[in-house]
């Protein structure tokens, strides 16, 4: 059941991604770019990574598209300016897909065809608990002094951006 679902939600990421590179409204073509991502993170979650697919949907899916999402309502897009569009750029974009479809036949055929799980496999690598434990634990220094760097540049941004009144 595990594997159907994923292979359904990795075929909801290849459409999803196809419609996003053919798309003809660039609204249209960043909402396919949204339902990827979070379709990649649905992948995460099923591989036992709940932590990437948790950074997956706030980071990409959350920030980065919402961030594109509003530029691109900002510029006021309409269809006279897609038509000067060259297709040149389709052509580059399609050509560079064929060649990454070749590097990746020819890495699939490198591999051996019996390769199977083996059966002592640590199902608990990429929980959330156990990466907060090694975290909090033996880790606590640096991750304490790289909050301590990400303040002092959020401050340093905001004098530096402040206006002087």
């Amino acid at each position: 059941m595990e594997q159907v679902l994923f292979f359904v939600v990795a075929a909801i990421a290849i459409a999803s991604a196809v419609y996003f590179v053919f798309a003809k409204n660039p609204m249209y073509s960043i909402l396919s770019l949204i339902v990827t991502m979070f379709s990649i993170a649905g992948m995460y979650v099923l591989l036992n990574a709940q932590f990437l697919g948790i950074v997956q949907i706030i980071v990409y899916a959350g920030a980065i598209m919402v961030l594109f999402l509003y530029i691109l309502m900002m510029l006021n897009l309409n269809k006279a300016d897609e038509s000067k569009k060259l297709n040149t750029l389709k052509f580059i974009g399609v050509f560079s897909a064929g060649i990454l479809l070749v590097g990746m036949l020819g890495a699939f055929r490198g591999l051996k065809q019996n390769i199977y799980a083996a059966d002592g496999i640590d199902h608990s690598v990429g929980l959330t608990k156990n990466l907060g434990k090694l975290l909090f634990n033996e880790y606590v220094l640096p991750f304490e002094l790289a909050s301590i760097l990400i303040l002092a540049g959020i401050v340093g941004a905001v004098l530096i951006g402040k206006k002087d009144l």
